[in-house]
């Protein structure tokens, strides 16, 4: 035990120094000579201080990222090495005798262990936004979004993961396969009422006060045939500085939202750009692209996790402290197996949806016809966010699901409006 989880240490340290050297040394973030000057020449619109601080903050952020993903995967190794997911799993079963209050018992403990292992990582995160002035949010407010969070994840894992460990004893050798069927109208239900009962809950929507910008932005919508009546306005101007806008939810529950952020700080012409670009993924249906490949991605995931977990459990159940894969203890493997898979697919899910951006950036130009909104947009997007124009290559593979912005301008500048 001692060895393996000195081994898993060292591992996690040696992942951290390659990142921080490849970011911090090798990565190469700078601008090709042959783009110096153009719309994406970040000198052309950020003055030299927002030059300074976008790289600061973007090498901070990204090493944050590159360190608390295996700090996920480390977390659910130890705890299992050490007895702790066994020993939830016991308190839970001398608690109560029914199943569901067992799940509930275990699953709380887990969570609120895992939260306040993880939880230097997002302080850390919030500090260094509030140091760059992108987060506004003091820490009480930013304390009571991460509690909401806490149980809006709670509640929902808890369904997920009763459901999940009941298919396991009801079908030991098929259950990954009923669970990626239940999967899918789960997922479809939580589109649902994503935009009417969670999002509220973190954010207060009202009706856009600025009518005659509601009345253009309906407009774009109606010839998009997107069935929305109204434009909501988020107060996201108290946590960020940030801006965004989406279009959310799935027919009659699909909603408009502008952040306030974006009201205050671009044109009008810019926001209806903005809005054309979100309105792009409902017309190209890549909410339905995304549920087809998410039906295919988790389908080979689930069979892979459950294959794996059969082979640990059976190989390494005592190291591992776990019984079998329908022990309630081997939660944080099944974790720790799908995190790590997620991260292993991101470059390709990450591609993907890239290529859904670029579509919406050429649908959204195309709609206003307003190539000079379009570039102003981004730049202030990437003023504004302290956003890398040329971020490195690791950096976009991983995280990137959206083209650099060094892509996006750069097509719309070479972009014909005319064609």
């Amino acid at each position: 035990m001692r060895k393996w989880a000195f081994r898993a240490v060292l591992l996690y340290l040696l992942l951290g120094i390659f990142f921080y050297v490849y970011l911090y040394f090798l990565a190469d973030s700078s601008l090709p000579d042959i783009y110096k000057g153009s719309s994406a020449d970040p000198e052309t619109f950020m003055n030299s201080r927002e030059l300074m601080l976008s790289e600061e903050y973007s090498k901070i952020k990204n090493l944050l990222f590159f360190l608390s993903t295996p700090y996920e995967w480390l977390f659910y190794f130890i705890i299992l090495i050490l007895g702790v997911s066994r020993a939830f799993e016991r308190w839970s079963e001398a608690t109560s005798k029914f199943r569901i209050l067992q799940t509930a018992i275990y699953l709380f403990w887990l969570s609120l262990l895992s939260n306040v292992v993880i939880f230097p990582f997002q302080y850390i995160s919030f500090r260094i936004s509030k140091a760059y002035d992108i987060s506004t949010q003091s820490f009480s407010q930013w304390m009571k979004d991460e509690l909401t969070d806490f149980w809006v994840n709670y509640l929902t894992m808890f369904i997920i993961i009763t459901v999940l460990y009941l298919l396991i004893r009801k079908f030991p050798k098929r259950w990954w396969l009923a669970a990626w069927g239940l999967s899918v109208p789960f997922s479809i239900f939580m589109m649902f009422i994503q935009p009417v009962l969670i999002d509220p809950l973190y954010n207060e929507f009202t009706p856009l006060q600025d009518k005659v910008l509601e009345e253009k932005i309906l407009a774009i919508a109606d010839r998009a045939n997107i069935p929305a009546d109204h434009v909501y306005e988020v107060d996201m101007s108290s946590k960020t500085n940030a801006l965004n806008a989406y279009v959310t939810g799935v027919g009659s529950n699909s909603r408009i939202v502008l952040w306030d952020t974006t009201i205050n700080k671009l044109s009008e012409k810019e926001i209806l750009f903005v809005m054309a670009h979100e309105m792009a993924h409902y017309v190209e249906k890549h909410i339905y692209i995304g549920i087809a490949l998410y039906l295919v991605f988790s389908f080979f995931g689930l069979w892979i996790a459950a294959k794996l977990m059969n082979h640990l459990v059976r190989k390494h159940g005592d190291d591992l402290k776990v019984n079998k894969v329908s022990s309630l203890s081997s939660l944080p493997l099944f974790l720790l197996i799908t995190s790590m898979l997620m991260f292993t697919i991101s470059p390709f899910s990450n591609f993907i949806s890239r290529y859904q951006e670029t579509r919406a950036d050429r649908y959204a130009i195309e709609m206003t016809g307003d190539k000079e909104a379009a570039i102003s947009s981004f730049q202030e997007l990437s003023r504004v966010g302290l956003s890398q124009v040329n971020p490195p290559l690791l950096v976009k593979f991983f995280r990137y699901g959206h083209p650099t912005m060094l892509e996006r301008l750069i097509m719309l500048q070479e972009y014909d409006t005319d064609q």
